[in-house]
């Protein structure tokens, strides 16, 4: 169920989180927020934030849980969908998100298939996870990576 305007809120906070990631040739610029279900933030990250491999969902997860958060039916907002492989073979962020009890993930927009071919939107979905995509979004989050996606 969207809650607007709280759920286009925090995405667009997450959206201009992944402004602050530098652009890099290998990997999308992504923010990610991660609210409680009264829509606290409880922490966020972007991507590159911890180093050249890191995820924005990956960074915003290991603060919180760094911080003693419980996840459980937390939203994560993300600008991009979380990725579902990764290249480095890292876990994917969409198995972070399972394994954090996190039970809905809000999104701009899907990811692109240059890297890799994402599903993170179906693999959450298929586990009982509540995906919402706020297309609408969308062309703030292609600008800000128009360096890979034209």
């Amino acid at each position: 169920m969207i809650e607007e305007p709280r759920d286009q809120r925090l995405l667009r906070d997450a959206i201009a989180l992944s402004r602050i990631a530098l652009p890099s040739s290998s990997a999308y610029s992504v923010g990610a927020i991660i609210a409680a279900p009264d829509g606290v933030m409880i922490a966020d990250g972007y991507s590159r934030e911890r180093g050249p491999q890191s995820h924005a969902e990956q960074v915003a997860i290991e603060k919180a849980l760094e911080a003693g958060a419980d996840l459980r039916g937390s939203t994560l907002y993300s600008s991009l969908e979380p990725c579902s492989t990764r290249v480095s073979g890292l876990p994917a962020c969409a198995a972070r998100i399972l394994d954090a009890g996190i039970r809905r993930v809000v999104f701009a927009m899907r990811e692109p298939s240059i890297f890799v071919e994402g599903h993170g939107a179906e693999e959450l979905a298929a586990a009982g996870v509540e995906v919402i995509e706020l297309s609408s979004e969308a062309p703030a989050v292609a600008q800000i990576n128009a360096h890979l996606i034209g």
